[in-house]
């Protein structure tokens, strides 16, 4: 049905142009066959035209296009019919160059489009891979999955059985830089050389480098910069033979200077340990170098190699330095170093073994030897008469002081470090802290910490003493203040630790040293009555010690109490509660010091007595003071304390109504003076009012005059100013006159010269304009003759008399004038007429045909 509407509908004869076809079905053999043109095809009846006309493929050269299921064609290039049918490759592909155009027969499609040949430029490459087992031109047999390079410059063109996989560019390979190449798979590269796969190697020459399909690009290495002062250390990862032609175990380390090459490219079997710096010595430097490499290229493990400048070297893998660039040790006059001798050394004449200590003293500077060992640096100790440091004797064990000289340590000796117990560690400090303060208890900074190899001493106080025990001697001795106290390497200070508080407390109050007096301290003492009352009692006690300095037996006495302070409140507060108890409230309220000072310092027959001693300690009560006495039992205070507000509000009410008659009596006395002060008041109260209306009146007859001569004063004042105002008025408005007028004129002045200016302008313009539209028409004149040209207007010209003579010659007369007698007629201007008519006519038809 499809087949008969089309033959219904397509036209019986067909032109078809040259380059182009048509696709013709014959329904009786079904075969479908390729009319080409230039020609003019009559269809028949049983033939459908199944496509066309249709453009030929035209490939241009250096191009190409792909023709699917393309047809069989012979050795010699014919078509291959099957059945009266071109035979086709089904699933197949041809690619077609440059030819003449070509129709595509039944059953061929061309995929894509006509495409220009690809151009592989310089330095770029082609990967192909082949997809099917072929031989190209070269003769060379491809298997499906082999790939090669087609390198450029040149023109691919393409084949059916070929792949291209990518572009391949060329790597530049710049000076001082190489590609780090690895192998796909084993074959031979391009210089000859066999590669196994996996193996990598570098390629360092200059300029541009395009790897093989078997090739593969790791890297871009870049070289390294070798300088005077900069070296590179290598390893080797793996035996081989190096760019020096030196060969190289895996493992091994070494340097590269500026002495082997100005620059190194590392190769694949040599790792980058780092960048060395070089190492630089000048004339006062030395270093000593471990572990140096010998002769051989080995570390020689253990040794020691001294350089001294000025000198520069690289550190060798496996050396290194002993405490880095060391100074040459300059010593002055005060200066020494402590030497120890690492072996058997020979100095001169004298010989050192393992171990030996000696010191070398200044002035002079000193290199040392490998073989000696630089212990310390000593210098002289300077030291002033209270100042002295502990030396210990490391041969002897010996300690001892050295005050108040400059001393240098010996080979054989060191500063020995005394310690303290704590507490008297935190007593020195605190001393020293409130030295300057005089304050017992300020805090101890942490900042001023004790030399413990100095002489510990303490600056005994004026009238106290201070107990220092010898434990090696196993004595004691005092120093009284004010004195400097300097401790032996075996002597300790004695604290005291003594109560304090109130009440007193044991073991509040520490120190070194023991104040003699005299002082005094205070003691809260619970006591209670015969009639059971119970007091609290604060009293204060002065004290003092009476030591002979000059006897060390009474000296040592004052510290044969530790806590003397507890000792004696305690004494003085039990003789206080035994008197108390044997009285009553009452007498103890009335005679309480009387009480107490006979119950602390005893009578005898004279009265109470005024100290109370301890002969233990030598010390000295001499005066007892009650600061306040309390009762301890809350109902026994409310009724004192009753007691006392009652007395104190009698005592009060007395006073109050005593000062309540002296002020009504002093109210009274000053009421009568008021009234004697207020009737004396009056009376010159009254004496000024007289005097007052006195001044009145004469200061009205003076006001009433002066006010006359003041008005005729301002009268002629002012007629004066009038006048003078009026005078300066006329002025001022002359001045004004003079000023509007000039103003005017000169306004004037100014708008007839804008306005001459201005008519200046205009005229000058229209000159201007009438000269530039003369020049115009004089312009537009000569053009217009000049494109008309001057035999066109003498043809003009020309042109009415002839025509006229022609016209009278067709009418066969010579001429003839119609005029009556009345008018006379110029027969010249009507002749002029006549032949202007005439002119202006063809001049018209001429215009009329340009247009």
């Amino acid at each position: 049905l499809k087949y008969k509407h089309n033959m219904s509908r397509a036209p019986a004869v067909i032109r078809i142009k040259p380059y182009h076809y048509v696709h013709v079905l014959d329904n009786n053999l079904n075969v479908t066959r390729v009319e080409v043109g230039p020609q003019t095809f009559t269809r028949k009846d049983h033939e459908v035209v199944v496509s066309g006309p249709t453009s030929m493929i035209m490939v241009p050269p250096r191009h190409y296009c792909i023709v699917q299921n393309p047809a069989v064609r012979d050795e010699e290039g014919e078509l291959v019919l099957d059945r009266n049918a071109v035979k086709l490759r089904h699933g197949d592909e041809e690619i077609r160059f440059e030819q003449e155009p070509f129709p595509l027969y039944p059953g061929e499609k061309l995929y894509g489009k006509v495409s220009p040949l690809q151009v592989v430029a310089p330095n770029t490459a082609l990967r192909l891979r082949a997809i099917r087992d072929f031989q190209d031109c070269d003769e060379v047999t491809r298997s499906a999955g082999d790939e090669w390079m087609f390198e450029g410059p040149g023109t691919y063109k393409p084949r059916v059985e070929v792949q291209v996989v990518e572009i391949v560019r060329a790597k530049i390979v710049l000076e001082n830089q190489a590609l780090r190449l690895r192998s796909n798979k084993t074959f031979t590269d391009r210089n000859g050389n066999k590669r196994k796969a996996g193996e990598e190697w570098l390629v360092r020459d200059s300029g541009a480098f395009l790897p093989a399909v078997e090739e593969q690009v790791v890297a871009t290495i870049s070289a390294y910069v070798l300088t005077e002062k900069k070296a590179l250390h290598l390893r080797a990862t793996r035996t081989f033979v190096d760019v020096f032609g030196k060969e190289r175990k895996a493992g091994e380390e070494w340097l590269v200077t500026i002495d082997d090459a100005e620059t190194h490219l590392p190769d694949v079997n040599e790792k980058v340990v780092g960048e060395v710096k070089i190492t630089t010595l000048n004339s006062r430097q030395y270093c000593v170098i471990l572990d140096p490499i010998g002769a051989n290229g080995k570390p020689q493990m253990g040794r020691r190699l001294l350089r001294r400048g000025e000198l520069s070297f690289f550190l060798r893998p496996g050396e290194r330095l002993e405490s880095g660039i060391q100074n040459v040790h300059v010593l002055d006059s005060e200066e020494a170093l402590l030497l120890r001798s690492r072996e058997s050394v020979t100095e001169g004449e004298t010989e050192r073994k393992p171990g030996d200590r000696w010191m070398i003293y200044g002035p002079c500077d000193y290199v040392p030897p490998v073989s000696v060992e630089i212990v310390e640096k000593r210098k002289a100790i300077p030291l002033d008469e209270n100042e002295g440091i502990y030396v210990r004797d490391i041969t002897t064990g010996q300690v001892r002081a050295v005050v108040g000289e400059a001393y240098m340590l010996k080979p054989n000796e060191q500063l020995w470090e005394k310690f303290l117990p704590e507490v008297v560690e935190k007593l020195l400090a605190r001393d020293e802290t409130s030295r300057d303060r005089k304050q017992q208890h300020s805090k101890v900074s942490s900042s001023t910490a004790r030399d413990k190899t100095r002489v510990v001493t303490y600056r005994t106080p004026h009238n106290a003493a201070v107990q220092i025990y010898d434990y090696k001697a196993k004595k004691s001795r005092v120093v009284f203040g004010p004195e400097l106290v300097m401790l032996g390497p075996d002597e300790h200070f004695s604290v005291l630790s003594l109560s304090g508080d109130k009440p007193k407390r044991p073991h509040v109050i520490k120190a070194l040293h023991l104040l003699l007096g005299p002082d005094f301290m205070t003691d809260i003492v619970i006591v209670e009555t015969s009639d059971h009352a119970r007091l609290s009692l604060k009293l204060s006690y002065n004290w003092h010690f009476e030591v002979d300095r000059e006897d060390p037996a009474d000296s040592t006495k004052i510290f044969s109490v530790p806590d003397f302070v507890g000792d004696a409140c305690k004494a003085i507060a039990s003789r206080v509660r035994g008197c108390v108890a044997s009285v009553t409230f009452d007498d103890f309220h009335k005679n309480s010091a009387l009480i107490i000072r006979e119950a602390v310092f005893g009578k005898d027959a004279s009265g109470v007595k005024n100290r109370f001693s301890f002969s233990s300690n030598n010390l000295f009560i001499t005066n007892i003071d009650i600061q306040s006495v309390e009762p301890v039992d809350q109902r026994t205070r409310d009724a004192l304390q009753k007691s006392v507000q009652l007395a104190i509000e009698i005592t009060t009410k007395s006073q109050e109504a005593a000062a309540r008659h002296e002020a009504e009596r002093r109210e009274q006395e000053a009421r009568g003076r008021l009234e004697r002060q207020k009737i004396s008041d009056e009376a010159e109260a009254e004496k000024a009012r007289t005097s007052l209306l006195e001044l009145q009146s004469k200061s009205a007859v003076v006001e009433a005059s002066g006010q006359a001569t003041a008005e005729a004063r301002a009268r002629a004042a002012a007629s004066q100013i009038e006048g003078e105002a009026a005078v300066k008025q006329a002025e001022l408005q002359s001045e004004a006159n003079k000023i509007r007028a000039a103003s005017e004129l000169k306004q004037q002045t100014s708008r007839r010269t804008a306005e001459v200016a201005h008519q200046s302008a205009l005229n000058n313009l229209e000159v201007e304009r009438a000269r530039e539209l003369a020049e115009i028409e004089s312009s537009k004149f000569s053009s217009v003759v000049d494109a008309i040209g001057a035999d066109t207007i003498k043809a003009i010209a020309q042109a009415g008399p002839e025509m006229q003579v022609k016209l009278l010659q067709s009418l066969g007369l010579k001429g003839y004038m119609i005029t009556s007698g009345d008018n006379p007629i110029n027969l010249f201007q009507q002749a002029g007429g006549f032949l202007g008519a005439a002119v202006a006519g063809t001049q018209k038809a001429g215009q009329d045909d340009e247009f």
